[in-house]
């Protein structure tokens, strides 16, 4: 049996189940549909630190394998607190730093043991003098703010070393570092950054700041803190999208019974997402929080086709149940195979492994899933029930009876001149395309936290941080490990110092600090405060003295690893990648039995991995998506040159889109990698619709020209209506607080547009350049009689 035939078997059945069924198939709908909707009520946000980083990357197991002892070094919290009018060294201000550092301290999910500041016990002060070394809390117990006090505490500031990094570099501000645990220890539950976020809001910024004093708070939890609020409003963005969506619906159709019916369909496609998601256990990320637009739009955009479709057959006489089915077997394969195709265009995110983008990828397949039943089987129901308005066949017929200028101008790209210069130009367009977009760069390319507006309030703490304080906020930490007990001593020491000096001479390298950074002005203490012993030293009773007077948070409990840090003046792709390159050099050259330098933890680590991650998943990501979206269209067509005129405008509208990138200043990354796969998953779907509409004119005899004008004419503003409700339904994001969810709108609606004009004009051109020979064997002489 042919594979048309077994098509056809399929049509028939899925005719005979829904049609002769039509009560039970509502009843079950509807059945479904309380039951995802029960199921969507459970949905809460949900953003985690390890589901945003690429935990099966070799850097991020090394951070992990080490995660309790490097937590002062990872997700830590920074609360700058400013005196507006003087410095820190007044009564008043001192004592709102301590409440402000006792209310911080019980916020539930605060690593309690080492969290930071002038007041906590584990900042000290150090002082050589005639007796040796003496040293205590910057804020000793008893403090009541007296004058005397007051000038000891900004002695203790100044030996603590501590200017720059905890406290101000003009000491109008001090540094809370709150470290954060990913579970909460007193529920054993998961961390919620958007509950965190709240409270650091309430009980610190919003109570303690006012015209005296200002509150500065960076770090990774805020980041995602701010984002889960500024998703907040994506509701109303939702909103705003559905009202135009059912304007743009009622005005293409003229029929409030066909656009009521599509929508209440699409609608129910997003309960039913949302429910599946919520029965899998997943939450709402910034990034998945988005998919439901995706859902309701695509939703909406091919279910313009079944509109057109029954508006057209009601027309032309037939009754609204045999319209209702013939529409679905006009548009049940093409319509499968084109929402197949998006859903391969998700999965191929699967391939980057990072938490958020593959939940989005599942999120998005189960969202495309739910609209083959949705879409293809509800809707031709609900329709063969509707029926079409009188108004909604005048519009038919005002659509019939048009002169259709711009389809007969579109259909001379049949003409072999006009197409081979059509052609020539797209070419043309893709070459130059080719060499702008070969600036575009891996990772961030701006500071700050690029995911949020440069106007943010979080890019302004991040700024007030970064003008007023000497130690980056962009840390990348190497780990070294040596034999349990040997993390001090001298073959370590020597390698260390060697790579430290090594690293502060690569550009964008600020500084760097490790426990023989410590060791060296302890072990200068130790001996009078003479620089010359400002060293390390071979002598183990040397180093083991100073070594009990270092931190802890410099050295494992087993004394196996210590932490290099260095300090990044940005976290910008080429930053990361050159400072990359050069541990990973120096680890080759240097690693021994006694010291081992494995990469990374820190904000700016675990980027570099990150972005190393999306560098590779890129490649893999588009060669799926081209190669399995390509055999796809190939199965349905039977022509690998129809499939390549096809997918040649998707190609040209991908790279397009990364020009675009390049001038926007935006590199590949978490938020933006996505896009292409969606863009060209989403976007075939123009090319699989005009191509079958195409192939049913042929096969009727109808040559090449004549069959493609026939298409724009029944299907040529539905497509493009197509279009626009993808764009419509993505474009909305634009005006989000989060900047990286403006930016995917942007693309995303580029993309949908710019592959609506490419399939309607290259697609007919590379037919007649590449596959004339395919389609006139298959359909026959009729193809070509007349054609110019």
């Amino acid at each position: 049996m042919s594979n048309d035939q077994d098509l056809s078997k399929i049509e028939r059945f899925f005719t005979s189940l829904l049609f002769g069924h039509r009560k039970a198939v509502l009843v079950l709908f509807a059945l479904l549909s309380v039951f995802f909707a029960w199921q969507a009520t459970k949905l809460r946000p949900d953003a985690s630190f390890q589901k945003m980083v690429p935990v099966t990357h070799p850097y991020i197991a090394n951070y992990l394998k080490y995660e309790n002892e490097l937590r002062p070094l990872g997700n830590v919290l920074r609360i700058a607190v400013q005196n507006k009018n003087g410095s820190i060294y007044e009564a008043e201000f001192l004592e709102t730093l301590r409440q402000i550092t006792d209310e911080v301290f019980y916020i539930p999910g605060v690593d309690r043991g080492n969290l930071s500041s002038i007041w906590t016990p584990n900042v000290m002060w150090r002082q050589v003098t005639e007796e040796g070394l003496r040293m205590g809390p910057v804020i000793g117990q008893g403090f009541q703010g007296t004058p005397e006090q007051i000038e000891q505490v900004r002695s203790n500031v100044e030996k603590s070393g501590r200017i720059g990094s905890l406290v101000a570099n003009d000491e109008k501000s001090a540094i809370i570092l709150a470290p954060l645990l990913e579970v909460d220890p007193e529920t054993g539950e998961k961390l919620s950054y958007g509950k965190l976020s709240e409270r650091i809001e309430k009980v610190v910024r919003d109570k303690y700041q006012n015209d005296k004093v200002s509150i500065h708070i960076t770090g990774f939890a805020k980041v995602v803190g701010d984002l889960i609020e500024g998703a907040k409003d994506i509701a109303g963005f939702f909103v705003i999208t559905f009202v135009l969506t059912v304007i743009l619906l009622f005005w293409y159709s003229r029929c409030w019974k066909s656009t009521a019916a599509t929508i209440f369909c699409c609608s129910l496609a997003v309960i039913w997402h949302l429910g599946f998601v919520s029965m899998l256990g997943f939450g709402l990320d910034p990034y998945s929080i988005l998919v439901p637009f995706l859902t309701f739009a695509i939703g909406v955009s091919h279910a313009i086709q079944n509109v057109r479709t029954m508006a057209a057959e009601r027309f032309h006489g037939a009754t609204k149940m045999d319209a209702a089915k013939a529409t679905f077997h006009l548009l049940f394969i093409p319509g499968t195979v084109a929402l197949l195709a998006d859903a391969v265009g998700f999965s191929t995110l699967l391939v980057i492994e990072i938490g958020v983008i593959r939940e989005l990828a599942i999120s998005a397949s189960i969202g495309v899933g739910v609209i083959i039943f949705t879409k293809m089987f509800l809707l031709p129901v609900l329709m063969s029930y509707a029926d079409v308005t009188p108004s909604g066949l005048r519009q038919v017929a005002k659509q019939e009876g048009g002169d259709h200028k711009v389809s007969h101008a579109l259909s001379r790209l049949t003409e072999k001149k006009v197409a081979l210069g059509a052609t020539a130009v797209a070419g043309g367009i893709l070459a130059v395309s080719m060499v702008l977009s070969s600036g575009l760069k891996i990772g961030d390319l701006d500071p700050g936290a690029p995911e949020l507006r440069p106007d943010s309030r979080y890019n302004q703490d991040v700024k007030f941080l970064v003008s007023n304080y000497s130690t980056s906020s962009d840390v990348f930490v190497v780990m070294v490990e040596t034999p349990e007990g040997e993390c001090g001593a001298y073959p370590v020491a020597s390698a260390v110092d060697r790579f430290q000096w090594e690293m502060e001479n690569v550009d964008g390298v600020e500084g760097s600090a490790s426990l023989f950074t410590v060791m060296k002005n302890i072990i200068a203490a130790l001996n009078g405060g003479n620089p010359k012993w400002l060293s390390i030293t071979r002598d183990r009773f040397i180093s083991n003295g100073a070594h009990k007077n270092i931190p802890t948070a410099l050295y494992n409990a087993k004394c196996s690893m210590t932490p290099v840090i260095l300090f990044l003046a940005d976290h910008k792709a080429e930053t990361l990648k050159r400072v990359t390159d050069r541990v990973e050099a120096f680890a080759a050259e240097n690693n021994s039995d006694d010291a081992k330098f494995i990469l990374a933890a820190g904000n700016s680590g675990i980027e570099a991995a990150t972005n190393i991650v999306v560098e590779q998943a890129q490649k893999t990501m588009l060669v799926l998506v081209y190669s399995i979206i390509g055999l796809l269209v190939w199965w349905e067509f039977k022509s690998f040159r129809v499939m390549l005129a096809i997918m040649i405008p998707l190609f040209i509208t991908e790279v397009l889109c990364k020009v675009i990138m390049v001038q926007l200043n935006l590199g590949i990354k978490v938020a933006t990698l996505p896009v292409i796969a969606l863009g060209v998953g989403i976007g075939v779907d123009y090319g699989i619709y005009i191509y079958n509409r195409l192939e049913s004119f042929l096969a009727k005899g109808l040559n090449f020209k004549q069959a493609y004008f026939e298409t724009l004419r029944t299907t040529g503003v539905a497509v493009a209506l197509t279009a626009v409700t993808l764009a419509l339904g993505v474009f909305t994001w634009a005006f989000s607080a989060i900047k990286f969810q403006a930016d995917m709108g942007m693309l995303l609606a580029f993309m949908f547009l710019w592959n609506m004009v490419g399939a309607i004009i290259l697609i007919p051109a590379l037919i007649r350049v590449l596959a004339m020979g395919a389609v006139t064997k298959r359909f026959g002489p009729s193809v070509v009689k007349g054609l110019n």
